[in-house]
């Protein structure tokens, strides 16, 4: 059976030209987790849409996450029933955001993060294969940070160079690496029993 992709935004949500929406957009299989119309800043908020998503959908699970949304998937995996993590075959991680850190103007700060349930960030082992896909010039995580949470996820890192924050602004819209990163990550991921 082929697995659903479940796409996870950041907290910008759904963004037209970003690659994650391109890549739903072209793939049959794919779902977005929808954006939230309230509690923006909740992560609690944050790991109810994913389950939100997952109860709507059966079989083998990929997961597709993107900057914050890497760290909702840290946050669900902790707390997420043992039968939603088995339909899990792989998370692809895509520039985390280190949402410990003080971020570029624009974006929330730690305390208003830390008051929405953001932090501490989940370092436990993710009870599925993984792939952390990271840049060395993001502006939302320094390089040593992703390798950390690469390491202490299990997390399979791939080092992309200097890519920015792999989003629009950084000029990845249409972005095809997303895909080989895919195929990289489920060549050696079975599928969930």
């Amino acid at each position: 059976m082929t697995p659903t992709l479940l796409i996870i935004p950041g907290l910008r949500d759904h963004v037209e030209t970003h690659w994650q929406t391109l890549l739903a957009a072209e793939t049959a299989s794919a779902r977005i987790v929808a954006p939230l119309e309230q509690h923006k800043l909740s992560c609690a908020a944050r790991v109810a849409a994913i389950e939100q998503a997952l109860a709507g959908m059966a079989g083998p699970v990929v997961l597709v996450a993107h900057s914050a949304g890497c760290m909702m998937v840290a946050h669900w995996a902790r707390q997420a029933a043992p039968e939603d993590l088995r339909r899990v075959q792989a998370a692809l991680l895509v520039a985390p955001a280190d949402l410990q850190t003080p971020m570029p103007e624009g974006y929330p700060g730690v305390q208003l993060l830390e008051r929405h349930g953001w932090l501490p960030l989940p370092r436990a082992p993710l009870p599925f294969p993984s792939l952390v896909a990271a840049s060395s010039n993001d502006p939302l995580a320094a390089l040593a940070r992703t390798r950390g949470f690469a390491r202490d996820w299990g997390s399979e890192l791939v080092e992309l160079g200097p890519l920015g924050h792999v989003n629009p602004a950084s000029g990845h819209g249409h972005w095809p690496q997303a895909r080989q990163l895919l195929q990289q990550l489920l060549a050696t991921a079975p599928l969930p029993a």
